[in-house]
């Protein structure tokens, strides 16, 4: 699904048979002005989108952006003006609010964890713990705080997890799966997998044919006995159980990657309102 596509659904899911408020207040053709206001301190995200918004909504609309995605945000300030129709404005406030307010909260919450990780190799990943459609505009919140994404569904990588190890019959069966699937449909995407243990890390290690292990649940004592045993011979992912206060800890293992699905699914939004003037 395209981001238009995502947003004429939104428009229809929230407009129905028309804003009647605003068809019984507003007179058609007035004229206003609204700002964009924000009441919080983050990283901003969405203007992209609400220009997206307020273009489908009335092309008409005139947008005067003052910030840009990826700006660091301090209450009190504008983020933009929109001019044109009141009846256009208010039409495309709430849909514009919602998508401004998640995306600037999930870029604020990656970006507060990307600088807990200053001066460390390790990067920040997302997870696929995304709300249902918004999975692209979500993952692009997490870069604009400075994180980087992971796979973007189950179409683009092989992600070997404990079900599938244990539905399969075993780390190596499951890791022998995927080659052959691969020889018999011509595929060749990345390989990772998922290992609860040293014990399971250790059959991936005698075994091989994977791009990446993810280490999960580890405790960093465990992490960095593993990284040590790995040695570099593979990429290397954290996951479970991380939080801002020990995600050091864990980036000071040497692992490469650190992903934290809260992220995306557990962010408080961003406030902003827009104000009519």
């Amino acid at each position: 699904m395209t981001i238009d596509e995502l947003i004429n659904l939104a428009l229809a899911e929230d407009l129905g048979d028309g804003d009647h408020t605003t068809l019984a207040t507003i007179k058609p053709d007035a004229q206003g002005m609204a700002k964009l206001l924000v009441k919080d301190n983050g990283i901003l995200c969405g203007v992209i989108i609400a220009e997206k918004v307020f273009q489908a909504v009335d092309p008409a609309l005139k947008l005067y952006i003052y910030q840009y995605d990826g700006a660091s945000i301090k209450k009190g300030d504008i983020v933009f003006e929109v001019r044109g129709r009141k009846a256009s404005i208010l039409k495309a406030e709430r849909l514009v609010l919602n998508f401004m307010q998640r995306l600037s909260g999930i870029a604020t919450a990656t970006n507060l964890v990307v600088r807990k990780l200053e001066g460390l190799k390790t990067k920040v990943l997302d997870t696929r713990k995304t709300t249902p459609l918004m999975r692209a505009l979500e993952k692009y919140a997490v870069k604009t705080g400075g994180g980087e994404n992971h796979r973007m569904g189950l179409f683009d990588m092989i992600m070997i997890k404990d079900n599938h190890v244990d539905f399969t019959g075993g780390i190596v069966k499951a890791i022998e799966a995927v080659h052959e699937y691969f020889r018999q449909t011509g595929r060749n995407l990345p390989v990772e997998i998922e290992v609860r243990n040293l014990k399971e890390l250790q059959e991936v290690l005698d075994f091989g044919q994977v791009d990446r292990i993810m280490l999960d649940n580890f405790s960093p004592e465990q992490m960095k006995e593993a990284i040590k045993r790995i040695g570099g011979r593979f990429e290397t992912e954290a996951s479970g159980g991380i939080t801002e206060e020990n995600v050091r800890a864990y980036a000071e293992t040497g692992v490469d990657y650190i992903s934290i699905g809260a992220l995306t699914h557990r962010i408080k939004s961003l406030d902003m309102s827009l104000k009519a003037e």
